[in-house]
């Protein structure tokens, strides 16, 4: 994705959770997505961040993968721009789904050779496979 600041990508991460939400749209998630990064910054280090958080009526789990080639500031803790974020939405009473999740993505990012897999990724649909295929050999 191309995206011009923090707030544009929020905003895109927002509609592309939103997207596997059901009943939840885009303003709600922002809403909860820039109330976390006010808390402090998602944005990790090595060019990743995680936005995430959680909102009352969700079903399940969601996530969404975004890869930004040119990267965008995004306060991040390396001061570094952020090209993959992997965006977290939990229902309100799964903290324990949401902090696992968070724990595995993180696990799952820090290896620069995924990061690199991911950004050389050419299609939406090749780089989750590359999320998927390291999955699948990460111990649980």
């Amino acid at each position: 994705m191309k995206v011009a600041d923090k707030s544009a990508a929020l905003d895109a991460v927002a509609a592309l959770l939103a997207q596997g939400a059901e009943g939840q749209g885009s303003a709600a998630i922002i809403q909860v997505l820039r109330a976390r990064e006010v808390q402090q910054t998602t944005g990790v280090g090595d060019e990743v961040a995680i936005p995430h958080g959680r909102i009352a009526g969700l079903a399940r789990l969601v996530a969404a993968l975004a890869i930004v080639p040119e990267g965008v500031e995004f306060d991040s803790i390396d001061r570094r721009p952020v090209r993959i974020m992997v965006a977290i939405l939990a229902p309100e009473g799964a903290a324990g789904d949401h902090l696992r999740a968070l724990a595995r993505v993180a696990r799952l990012l820090r290896d620069g050779r995924l990061r690199q897999r991911l950004l050389d990724a050419p299609t939406p649909d090749s780089a989750l496979q590359v999320i998927l295929d390291e999955e699948l050999l990460l111990p649980p």
